[in-house]
């Protein structure tokens, strides 16, 4: 009895395929056998049925492969294959004919194909399953073909094992794999040796038909093209079966991963284009990182920017323990003033003879008392805070103390001649770069955030890959984020930007009330305090994170410009505040400068819009370039004394321009003026002039990247110029500004470094930029562009502690003894 029931499904096999055979016309399917090749013809009135047998067994996939090729290239009367198995029909013709770029047909003569598996249930027991092969064609002449049924021995891929295979365009391959019972994710990572033929590599679900056809892998599942490397990250989660197909298609042409496609334009495609679409692939699945990553990964990211905090903390603790001590020794000190005066407390210290020409005499009506309180401000409508309540013994032209053409235009200008304006209506000048910010901010960053969300739920959606610029090698996803670690590193500079702005509100609430104490080294002493464009430097740095963070949701060609456009702002902000410190009252304004930025944001979107091949666009940008250096220099030489303007309408502004050089560089020939203005701003032009002329020439194709070179630049150049000149005048560089000098260049080139070692590109295809990709290098969590992000907070924060610091210094030195340059 028990021998009986174990024949007893290859008995009813057996008789199921004597019926069928029976029951059909023409005598029948003819069994067939597996590994065997049969060749035949077909014609209109005879086709040929092959039926192949076989026997599954419980937790056993059976994948079948079944290999057609006919020598007639007949398109008129092709060779159709149905195949039938118990869940579905799957069909195709030989010829095989693929449709590419401008009507361009590929033919292949050969196909092979794996028939959608079938795996039986465990209740059931073994199951009996049968393929039927139907071969026809409608031709009234013989047409020859070949038949190969084979049983697939290397279906199912393994972890952590390499898998080597064939594809061609008519001949596609796809693997089972399954989840392993320790392990949530996994990353399915492909390469070859070959840059071209394209291929297309897809992650399905266990649904048949599969999709495994140039034309139809992009209707299920993700996908990614290929060129040498791709990399998918799987979750178990997606896939309630715990198992999925890895799919791989070889594309007929080359042009969707940037290759070159065939001469002939119309037509067919020859046959040897057709050989060379043969590739060798390799696949290996990797379990991917646990969830204990995530959170290790996480507690980095915080902690080690909360040490700033602890390190801020610190060292204000520090000071504070310094001034009390200081405070008990002036109190102890019978000799020691208190360091405050009253209002109508004049500067009594007088200026050495020839000591300081061109700074203001307190004898004279426009001196010490124009430093003093800002209580004896000018009157309603004054221009500078220079009024006097007590005639001078000496018979003065009032107009030359008010003349900002006579004090600017002076050879040797100080602090005092450039800070004339009541410092109340100066704050609050500088603080609207703060509210102005601010509103950018919202208005800039509500639709990037709504724009990178809905990129995000589009490559979800549509499982499309190569939408969004990912180091797929190391893109960890959480939630519905493709690349969280990208997300999580811009942390930084948030917790950076929020601590600068701490560390600029206690020194504002210092000043405050030193101010409403009248301490004289607050009122009378020092580079004026005016925190506005340091707080919008804070801003600007939590924005840039918030900002790259929206960017590295779904980077890409056409959202690169949310990634630098507060780059391009933080340093022209770092420029203007590096600007303001010797020029506090002919500083631009809030409302121009953020004009000026965003013109410099439109010029980088048309830039990576039309500047990739568009020579007339670069020749115009150019030319901006130049023309602007040239009246941005002509503006800082004359500290923005210099007028364009003439009797004779239009004309006087060329006039003006030519009667300037005539008299200064040809009819004097002599030593400039202004020498050392004179130096940086020669130095200026030949850096901006050789990046316009090196941008005419090899017109970079990363745009963006370009202007916020030339900015950097230029604030590195001015910075450099600052402390030179700050070390020439016999200034000092107190112990924290030349740390914070140190760890700024120490930690830029350390990101510099980190920030070339380019992941990916949108400049190219989405194949060619997985082909820079690499993974993991810290924590097996974050990769070397994560590092820049960590290292580039870390810089930009050391870099404003510089500029809030560097004059610290001065803080006791008269305001007439310290030079402008």
């Amino acid at each position: 009895m028990a021998g009986g029931a174990a024949a007893a499904p290859g008995a009813l096999l057996c008789a199921l395929l004597w019926a069928v055979t029976a029951a059909a016309p023409g005598g029948g399917p003819a069994p067939g056998a597996f590994g065997r090749v049969y060749r035949g013809a077909v014609n209109i009135s005879a086709e040929r049925l092959y039926a192949f047998a076989y026997s599954s067994e419980p937790g056993q996939v059976d994948a079948v492969r079944v290999y057609v090729n006919s020598s007639s290239e007949n398109l008129q009367y092709p060779v159709l294959f149905v195949v039938r198995q118990q869940k579905g029909v799957l069909s195709w013709q030989v010829p095989l004919i693929f449709r590419g770029l401008y009507q361009r047909t590929y033919n292949y003569q050969e196909v092979s194909r794996t028939l959608c598996p079938s795996e039986p249930a465990p209740e059931t027991g073994p199951s009996d399953q049968i393929i039927f092969v139907d071969v026809a064609s409608m031709a009234p002449f013989n047409i020859a073909y070949e038949l190969l049924v084979t049983r697939l021995e290397s279906f199912q891929l393994e972890t952590n094992k390499p898998f080597n295979f064939t594809a061609s365009p008519s001949q596609p391959q796809y693997f089972l794999y399954k989840f392993p019972q320790d392990v949530d994710s996994v990353i399915i990572k492909v390469v070859s040796d070959a840059v071209y033929p394209c291929s297309v590599v897809s992650v399905q679900d266990i649904v048949c038909p599969v999709y495994d056809l140039d034309h139809n892998v992009e209707f299920n599942g993700v996908y990614q093209s290929m060129t040498k490397q791709a990399a998918i990250t799987v979750q178990r989660k997606d896939f309630p079966g715990e198992q999925f197909f890895v799919v791989f298609v070889i594309k007929p042409e080359d042009y969707a991963c940037g290759g070159s496609v065939p001469s002939s334009i119309h037509g067919n495609v020859n046959r040897t284009w057709n050989l060379q679409r043969t590739k060798n692939l390799q696949v290996t699945i990797v379990p991917s990182i646990k969830k204990s990553v995530y959170i290790q990964a996480m507690l980095f990211s915080f902690l080690s920017f909360l040490s700033f905090y602890v390190g801020s903390v610190v060292v204000a603790f520090v000071h504070y323990i310094r001034v009390r001590r200081k405070a008990s020794a002036e109190r102890l000190s019978p000799e020691s003033g208190s360091g405050i005066m009253t209002s109508s407390h004049p500067i009594t210290a007088s200026t050495p003879e020839g000591s300081s020409y061109g700074a203001i005499d307190e004898s004279s009506s426009s001196g010490g008392r124009q430093l003093s309180s800002p209580e004896r401000g000018p009157p309603a409508g004054s221009d500078t805070d220079s009024s006097v309540e007590e005639e001078s013994d000496f018979d003065t032209m009032p107009e030359i103390e008010s003349d900002k053409n006579v004090i600017r235009t002076k050879v040797f200008l100080y602090l005092s001649d450039l800070s004339r304006k009541d410092r109340r209506i100066v704050s609050k000048k500088y603080k609207i770069y703060f509210w102005n910010i601010i509103t950018i901010a919202v208005f800039y960053a509500l639709p990037v955030i709504q724009l990178v969300i809905t990129y995000q739920t589009v490559v979800n959606v549509t499982g499309n890959q190569d939408i969004c610029y990912y180091n797929f090698l190391c893109a960890h996803p959480l939630g519905v984020l493709s690349a969280f670690n990208n997300i999580l590193s811009n942390v930084g500079h948030m917790l950076l930007g929020f601590l600068f702005l701490l560390i600029v509100l206690r020194r504002d609430i210092l000043h405050r009330r030193a101010m409403e104490m009248k301490d004289v080294y607050t009122l009378d002493y020092g580079i004026p305090k005016h925190f506005g464009l340091f707080y919008a430097m804070g801003i600007a740095l939590m924005m840039e994170g918030v900002l790259s963070a929206c960017y590295h949701v779904c980077p890409n060609y056409s959202n690169f410009q949310f990634d630098t456009s507060f780059m391009y702002m933080i340093a022209g902000l770092c420029m203007l505040k590096l600007y303001q410190t010797r020029h506090p009252d002919i500083n631009a304004s809030a409302y121009s400068a953020y004009a000026s930025f965003a013109v410099v944001i439109c010029l980088a979107v048309l830039g990576v819009v039309f500047g990739k091949n568009d020579v007339w666009f670069w020749v115009i940008f150019s030319l901006i370039h130049v023309l602007a250096s040239l009246a941005l220099s002509t503006q800082i030489y004359y500290m923005g004394r210099f007028k364009m303007d003439g009797p004779d309408s239009d004309l006087g502004i060329f006039r003006r321009a030519a009667m300037v050089l005539y008299t200064d560089c040809i009819q004097q020939c002599s030593r400039p003026m202004y020498m050392d203005r004179m130096v940086l701003l020669i130095v200026g032009n030949l850096v901006n002039w050789s990046f316009a002329i090196f941008g005419l020439v090899y017109r970079p194709r990363d745009f963006a990247s370009y202007i916020l070179g030339i900015f950097i630049c230029n604030l590195l150049l001015y910075l450099a110029f600052y402390i030179i000149m700050k070390i020439r005048s016999s200034e000092k560089l107190l112990p924290i500004p030349l740390f914070c000098i140190v760890a700024t260049a120490v930690v830029w080139a350390a990101a510099l470094y980190f920030f070339f070692q380019t992941l990916s590109s949108w400049e190219e295809t989405p194949a060619e930029s997985r082909e820079k990709n690499r993974s993991c290098i810290l924590l097996g969590f974050f990769d070397d562009h994560d590092v820049w992000h960590f290292l580039s907070a870390a810089a930009l924060f050391f870099s404003f502690l510089v500029l809030l610091t560097l004059d610290d210094d001065l803080d006791t030195v008269r305001r007439d003894k310290i030079p402008v340059f």
